[in-house]
This record gives C-alpha cells, structure tokens and sequence, in this order.
C-alpha cells in the first residue's frame, strides 16, 4: 500500500505548552512518587512542526524507564509526533507493552518469591535466552510487577523512578494518546512494533490478530487514523498489508536478517532488503523504512561518520519513507564526532547528529530524547 499524502504526519498547530511535566502514576497507591527527575527536563516546549516525523522511542526513554506511561506521556508533552510501543502478548492473549519479551532486565519480577518457578531458559530467535517471560503470566500477574530501567549504568537519573510504574497494555497507551490529543491540541500518534512475531506465532499467541481487532475497536483502522505499524519481519507485515488500512514500516538492521527468513530457510539479509532492489519490493507490501541509523551513514574506523549510503535516496525512488532509529544523546550511542567527553555516559552533542542524518533527507527519526530533536528541528526552519 503506498503511502498518500494524508497519511503523512499532520503539522500541528503552533500550540506552545510550557509547563512542569506531572506524568500520572501508574500506581495509585504510590501517589508519592517522584514525578520530576532532577537529570531530566521538566519544563518543556510541545510547538509543532513541520511534516519530519519524532517518534518518541518507548516514549521518553532518555528520562523515565522505557515503556510505562510515565514515558510516553512525557514524550508527547515534549513534542512528539508519535509515541512507540512495542507490543508482546501474555498468556490470556492481551497485548502488553515490552521491549522484550524477556522481562527480568526491564521489571521486578526477579524480586517476586511467587515467580520464581517462572523463570525459564527459551529459544528466542534462535537464541538461548534465560529469564521471565511474559507469555507465562497473565495479565493480572503481570500487573503486580513494577518497571525499571533498563540500562541502569548508562540512565543511572532514571532509577530514582524503578519500582513506581506499571506495564501498560497496548489499550492503555491507546487511551492516555486520546487524551493527551485533546489535551495537548495536536494528535499523538502510535507507532506500534510487533516483537518476535515468529516467536509468539509459534507459542499459538500470534501477536497480529489482536493488534488487529485492538485498532478495529478503537477506530483506528482507517487510511486517515495517526498509525504506523512496524516489524523487523517480512511476512507479518505482508499479511498485514491485506488487513490494514494504515501505513506499514520495515525495519532493517546493519546486521543479521529478519528472522522469519532464517525460520523458513530464506538466504536474503537485511543488507539485501536495503538495496535498490529490495526496498522495490518492500514497497510492494509497506509505506516506509526503519533503518538502522548507521545503514544510512556507516562509521569510519575512528568512529566517526563515514560516507553516506544511497539508502535515503533509493528508498524515496521507490516511494517509501524513512524513518531511521535511534538517536540518543548519550557518548556511549554517538558517533565519536559529536562525543563531549571520554565518559561513556555524559550527554554529546545530539543536535549535531541529528543535523547531520537529516541532510540526507529523512523524513522522521526515533529517538530516546524528543525535546532535543523539537528543538533541533526548530533552529532548523
């Protein structure tokens, strides 16, 4: 399905809110909770913008742990386009809000006696993976744990919020984008990913079907809804294409392929859906690209960004957006160009890098830091 011109983003109007971020808990009963970080902004900017998408990465994940509420509504209220939810299931088949779904690096659940037996070695992806998993709880198991960050040397600020926040089912992000649309006085958009779909398919929990029926219910399976769907895989986004109504977006990596290609003895990479010819196909099935950011722009030897690609320019030939990921304002993730300091974990030079990606012409970017990338983009008009 090609992507109409509708369908890219709206520009919102010239709304400024300037106010203290105060994210509602997740958990009533520890109303207590820090509700400002003292590393992270909390008066911010939500004037919008130009057609260049912001996708805030697992909502605000550079200021709150990855994938709660208190994220995404944060991303939102510094302006971005869309907020990112990557969807899992649970064992009674409810989408859920995780990077993974391997929940021990990202919850509490190792400090839950009840859970212990739960905690299992799996194959994901071909890879022996050890931990909890969220197909082996229900939703109301799952509900009785609390997040955290999930990088905790690098975000070391954002665990002053461990142990506050619930995990959000996918109709919980849904609704907080409602209100915060009629809120903020722009459209918050979602921008959901299915996480291991070859996985959960196998399990007998394929994740489309209730992403499906979850955009139906909430009438957001239309041509003019603020939806992009994305997956790593190649098939799922194929079968959707014939379900849904909203645009679809491949993800690539600089490295491996997709996994429904290994699984079914495919050869081809993501080095080949990249290439002139694959994202020809790609466009055959989706509207965008999700590439790694270094796909576009490889590093040298030193670190430093290196020659750019033909992937922008190929991608735009065949019709397809793109939408590159991700861009963080910590060293550890910059290129060595736009490091501040030899500390992995100081904020570098994050304008810079975006400046630098968005000569290329992108049309959007995730990121972990949307109010960098508002105000990059604002000094850039």
């Amino acid at each position: 399905m090609k992507l109409p011109s509708r369908l890219l983003p709206v520009a919102a109007s010239a709304l400024a809110v300037a106010a203290a971020v105060a994210v509602p808990q997740a958990v009533p009963s520890l109303s207590s909770a820090p509700s400002t970080s003292a590393a992270g902004p909390v008066a911010v900017q939500a004037a919008k913008h130009d057609d260049f998408v912001i996708v805030g990465h697992r909502g605000a994940s550079g200021y709150r742990p990855e994938h709660t509420l208190a994220s995404y509504e944060l991303a939102a209220r510094m302006g971005a386009d869309f907020i990112e939810p990557d969807l899992v299931t649970t064992k009674d088949h409810v989408l859920v809000t995780r990077h993974e779904p391997e929940i021990g690096g990202t919850t509490d659940v190792a400090d839950h006696p009840e859970f212990k037996d739960r905690k299992k070695t799996k194959l994901l992806d071909g890879v022996a993976t050890t931990g909890w998993f969220t197909e082996d709880f229900t939703l109301a198991e799952l509900k009785t744990l609390r997040a955290k960050e999930r990088i905790p040397a690098t975000r070391q600020h954002n665990t002053v919020f461990d142990g506050h926040y619930q995990i959000p089912t996918f109709q919980e992000v849904i609704d907080l984008s409602k209100r915060l649309s009629k809120e903020l006085g722009r459209p918050i958009g979602i921008y959901p990913e299915t996480k291991h779909p070859t996985y959960f398919r196998a399990q007998g929990l394929p994740l489309e079907p209730e992403l499906i029926k979850t955009l139906n219910r909430n009438g957001l399976n239309r041509p003019d809804a603020k939806v992009f769907v994305q997956s790593f895989e190649v098939s799922n986004l194929k079968a959707l294409d014939k379900q849904l109504r909203v645009p679809l977006v491949q993800l690539t990596s600089s490295v491996g392929a997709p996994y429904d290609f290994v699984a079914s003895g495919d050869k081809r990479t993501y080095a080949d859906i990249v290439s002139a010819k694959g994202l020809r196909e790609v466009a055959t099935y989706a509207d965008g690209v999700g590439p790694s950011k270094d796909q576009l722009i490889p590093l040298d030897a030193t670190g430093k960004l290196g020659k750019p690609t033909t992937l922008v320019a190929d991608a735009h030939k065949a019709g397809l957006v793109v939408h590159p990921y991700t861009f963080r304002v910590e060293n550890t993730f910059l290129p060595a160009d736009f490091d501040s300091s030899v500390n992995p974990n100081d904020s570098g030079n994050l304008f810079g890098e975006i400046a630098a990606y968005r000569k290329l012409g992108i049309d959007g970017l995730f990121t972990d830091n949307t109010d960098i990338a508002v105000a990059e983009e604002k000094e850039a008009r």
